[in-house]
C-alpha cells in the first residue's frame, strides 16, 4: 500500500476530516501539523488512511479492596527493582505458571470481544473485569500514572495506547496488551488483531510479527546471548521489507512488572548479558511498515510511528529452563511448540 501525502487542506472550522463531528481544530488539526512537521524534518510519507483519532479517557476503573495490589497502585509510582526481589524460587516459578495462564484468559476474553464498532474503553472493561475475576490486580492500572487497566494500540500506535471512546472500524488493527498481578506476580502477554476484515498488507504485518516473535524465543538458548533474541528477530523483518521498533523492548517480568534483563528486539552487538536456566521475561517485537522511529502523543504514553504506517506486536511471557524455553502464556489447550531443545521443567 502506498502511502499518501497529506489530506486535503481544512479550515479551522471546518468538520474534521476524521468523521468525529468536531471542528478540525479541536480535532485532528494540531495532530496534522505536527505530520507536516515530521514529514519535513525526516523526509517520511504520511499514510493519512491510518491516521488514528484521539477519543474521551473515561475515569479508571475501581478495583474491590479486597484485591491483592502492586505497591504502585496506591502511590501512581514506579518500581525499584532489588536483585534479591527479582529472583523467583521453584514454587514462585510454578506459581508464575498460574499467574501467566490468567492473564492469557483475560487477553483471550478481550479478543473476542473485538469487532467494528466496540471501542478500546469497552476493552478495558472486559480486561479490568476478567483480572478481577481471576482474582488479580490489572498492573498497567495507575503504573507511573497509567489511567487506565490494559494498554490498547490501533494501526500506527506501537504501544501504550490508552484506550478511550473511540469505535473500532473495520479494516483497523488493534493491539491488547494484557497484564495482571496475581499473588504476587506479574504475567504478561499481547496480540494484535484484525477489526473486521483488513487489507492483505496489515494481514502480512501480523504473520510476519506473530513470526519473528516465535523465531525470537526459538533463539532463547541456556548460556547463550540476550542479543541472539534481537538478532533473529530483525533479520527476519528485514527480509520482509519491515523494521523492528528500537525505543521499547522485552524485560524480565515476576515479582515487579518491569525488571532485568532488557530483551532489545533489534541486534546489538553491545549486548552481552547472558540467558541463565530460571530467567523470566517477555518477548514482544513491535514491527513497523515503515521506518522504526517513533514519536509520543501529549498524553506522553501513546507511543506512534513516526511515519504514521501501520505497527504490531506480539508478547509471551518466557521461561528459561535447564534444556530450553518454556512459554507460559500460551492459549489453553496449546502445547508447548517444538523449538529445537524445549523441554518443560
Amino acid at each position: 500500500m502506498k502511502a499518501k501525502t497529506m489530506i486535503k487542506k481544512l479550515s479551522r472550522n471546518d468538520l474534521c476530516w476524521c468523521g468525529s463531528g468536531k471542528k478540525y481544530k479541536k480535532c485532528h488539526m494540531e495532530h496534522d501539523i505536527s505530520s507536516e512537521r515530521l514529514q519535513t524534518s525526516f523526509n517520511v510519507p504520511i499514510a493519512s488512511k491510518h491516521l488514528v483519532s484521539k477519543g474521551q479517557v473515561s475515569p479508571p476503573r475501581v478495583v474491590p479492596a479486597h484485591i491483592k495490589r502492586p505497591d504502585y497502585a496506591e502511590t501512581g509510582g514506579g518500581e525499584q527493582e532489588s536483585s534479591a526481589k527479582v529472583k523467583l524460587n521453584a514454587s514462585e516459578i510454578e506459581q508464575m505458571r498460574h499467574t501467566c495462564h490468567a492473564a492469557r484468559r483475560v487477553l483471550d476474553k478481550a479478543i473476542k470481544a473485538v469487532h467494528p464498532g466496540v471501542t478500546t474503553d469497552h476493552l478495558d472493561a472486559i480486561v479490568h473485569d476478567a483480572c478481577i475475576a481471576e482474582g488479580g490486580y490489572p498492573s498497567p492500572l495507575n503504573y507511573n500514572g497509567f489511567p487506565k487497566s490494559v494498554c490498547t494500540s490501533v494501526n500506527e500506535v506501537i504501544c501504550h495506547g490508552i484506550p478511550d471512546d473511540r469505535p473500532l472500524k473495520n479494516g483497523d488493527i488493534v493491539n491488547i496488551d494484557v497484564t495482571i498481578f496475581l499473588n504476587g506476580l506479574h504475567g504478561d502477554c499481547s496480540e494484535t488483531v484484525p477489526v473486521g476484515r483488513i487489507d492483505q498488507a496489515s494481514r502480512n504485518l501480523l504473520t510476519v510479527t506473530h513470526e519473528s516473535m516465535m523465531r525470537g524465543i526459538a533463539a532463547i538458548k541456556p548460556n547463550g546471548l540476550i542479543r541472539d533474541i534481537g538478532r533473529a528477530i530483525e533479520t527476519y523483518v528485514k527480509e520482509h521489507g519491515y523494521s523492528a521498533v528500537r525505543a521499547y523492548c522485552g524485560h524480565g517480568i515476576g515479582k515487579l512488572f518491569h525488571s532485568s534483563p532488557i530483551v532489545p528486539h533489534f541486534y546489538d552487538p553491545s549486548e552481552h548479558t547472558k540467558i541463565k536456566p530460571g530467567m523470566i521475561f517477555t518477548v514482544e517485537p513491535m514491527i513497523n511498515m515503515g521506518v522504526w522511529k517513533h514519536t509520543i502523543w501529549k498524553d506522553d504514553w501513546t507511543a506512534v510511528t513516526l511515519d504514521l504506517q501501520r505497527s504490531a506486536q506480539f508478547e509471551h511471557t518466557v521461561l528459561v529452563t535447564q534444556n530450553g524455553v518454556d512459554i507460559l502464556t500460551l492459549p489453553e489447550q496449546q502445547s508447548q511448540p517444538l523449538l529445537g531443545q524445549n523441554n518443560n521443567t
